[in-house]
């Protein structure tokens, strides 16, 4: 990659980070755009923004090479009906605030990478989904479709930047939500999760990362794209592998009714935890991308060792 200018919007975060580290190794310049600039520590240099209105942070997109937009409030949380409204809110706003930076470059970013989920796809049980299939129901539904309608919307503010969007799905890296699942198993809670039927699709970090740099470079790559392993596995079958990767024995299940309680006292979703989808990256594949951790045990091992 030649000395170029990235820009990650929310970039602050455990993805965020992981992709300023690639690409700064790569040599080139990262800016990240964040809310609290001062206490970030990482690669790249950050820069404040509100993620609602267009400032001075517009002149780092003026110029740059490619924007990356990650920014949202983490769905991780209770769905109240306040909560769910910053979420929408807080994703739907910076996806437009980005348009409208751009919209005003005069040299604007050649390429754009958005970031939504593959929980557009709602809970879809043993069918196998890719980007052709229909989006589903419910609350995580709806925020990603709001999501990526207000990407949509913004097309006609950047006529001259390449657009790629990317439904992520469980992303495992020494971060994130793995952490704390290790921390459950290391704790002999690692059991099954409900029946243990529904899916788990999954990219480990660096995959994911060679996935937007590629998205980035390759200017091929447009429109949708499922940015996730071609290895699905169920619950079942992870909490296995990972209670075998912290050498912990068998635990029993946890039924749906104590899932849904802990939930509650953790201030999150049941949702999260009981609903899954079988996902697989048919564009990625037909594109001739090569995912390098395709075997969930040994991912398991590397990452939590």
């Amino acid at each position: 990659m030649d000395r170029q200018r990235i820009i990650i919007a929310g970039g602050s975060g455990f993805i965020g980070r992981a992709i300023a580290r690639e690409v700064t190794a790569r040599g080139s310049e990262v800016v990240i755009l964040t809310r609290a600039p001062e206490k970030y520590r990482g690669p790249g240099r950050a820069v404040g923004w509100d993620g609602q209105n267009v400032g001075e942070w517009v002149r780092e997109i003026d110029g740059a090479d490619a924007v990356i937009n990650l920014a949202g409030k983490n769905v991780n949380c209770r769905y109240t009906p306040k909560i769910l409204a910053e979420v929408d809110e807080s994703r739907v706003n910076a996806v437009r605030v980005v348009g409208e930076a751009i919209g005003q470059c005069a040299s604007p970013p050649r390429v754009l990478v958005q970031a939504s989920t593959t929980a557009i796809y709602g809970d879809r049980h043993e069918e196998l989904i890719d980007e052709s299939s229909p989006i589903g129901f419910g609350v995580p539904t709806d925020t990603a479709t709001k999501w990526e309608s207000a990407f949509d919307a913004s097309e006609e503010l950047m006529p001259n930047t390449r657009r790629v969007l990317l439904r992520m799905s469980f992303v495992l890296g020494r971060g994130g939500v793995l952490q704390f699942l290790a921390r459950l198993a290391r704790f002999f809670m690692g059991g099954t999760v409900g029946a243990g039927r529904q899916y788990i699709s999954w990219i480990h970090i660096d995959d994911l990362v060679r996935v937007f740099v590629r998205a980035i470079e390759d200017d091929h790559m447009s429109g949708l794209y499922i940015a996730s392993g071609p290895t699905p596995v169920t619950n079942r079958v992870f909490m296995r592998e990972l209670r075998r990767a912290l050498h912990r024995p068998w635990v029993p299940p946890t039924p749906a009714l104590m899932v849904r309680l802990g939930c509650f006292c953790m201030r999150t979703e049941p949702v999260l935890a009981l609903t899954g989808r079988k996902v697989q990256p048919r564009r990625l594949l037909e594109g001739g991308f090569e995912f390098q951790h395709r075997e969930l045990a040994q991912t398991l091992r590397d990452l939590l060792a």
